[in-house]
């Protein structure tokens, strides 16, 4: 659980970062981090245009730099983009200054005010500097698709043990989710729907 739902006290300490927005009705948020990648992410947006849904695709500018065409589809499709630094970079493991310009870096390509850490990990110092131009957005559920050591059905178990009204879910458009997403996440928004869930964009 201290990986699927992030505990109080980590959330307690990234004051000023979104975990999760309830609503009045039951509402998720479906997000997928580190693409665009053409291996995965052009399935990714075919399955939600199947379900009818809309999510938010939390971005590495390398690859927008990459595959634009890929991005452009996201934009196209009506989805909701967000910076993932340029280079999928740890910030606990860089300067202030040098993270804080490699997202900024990123920024000049994905245009978007919406960034979230990878790993979810960074300094306080990077936090505050961040948030005076970012909305910094974390999650309430990360699925784990990433996971050599999960399952498609593994993943799909954590979102229907952990979701909940304003849950922020996490899958990747990324080659490592790729065996896992391509099952679990047509189950994850038919069970969703059934449960009654709407599905909101950030």
């Amino acid at each position: 659980m201290l990986i699927e739902r992030p505990p109080w006290l980590y959330r307690a300490i990234f004051r000023g970062a979104i975990w999760r927005i309830p609503q009045s009705g039951k509402c998720v948020y479906l997000t997928f981090d580190d693409g665009p990648v053409p291996e995965v992410t052009p399935w990714v947006l075919d399955t939600l245009a199947a379900y009818g849904v809309k999510g938010t695709f939390f971005c590495v500018g390398d690859n927008v730099r990459k595959y634009p065409e890929i991005f452009d589809m996201i934009t196209a499709r009506g989805h909701t983009v967000g910076n993932h630094t340029y280079n999928h970079i740890k910030g606990t493991h860089f300067r202030s200054k040098n993270y804080v310009k490699n997202v900024d870096r990123a920024a000049e390509l994905i245009h978007s005010n919406l960034f979230r850490p990878p790993h979810g990990h960074m300094r306080l110092p990077q936090l505050y500097r961040l948030r005076k131009k970012y909305r910094i957005i974390m999650w309430d559920v990360v699925t784990r698709d990433y996971s050599p050591h999960m399952t498609a059905h593994g993943v799909f178990r954590v979102v229907r043990k952990y979701t909940r009204n304003g849950s922020i879910i996490v899958f990747h458009d990324s080659l490592k989710a790729l065996e896992r997403i391509k099952t679990a996440l047509p189950m994850a928004i038919e069970w969703l729907r059934d449960e009654g869930y709407r599905f909101g964009t950030l």
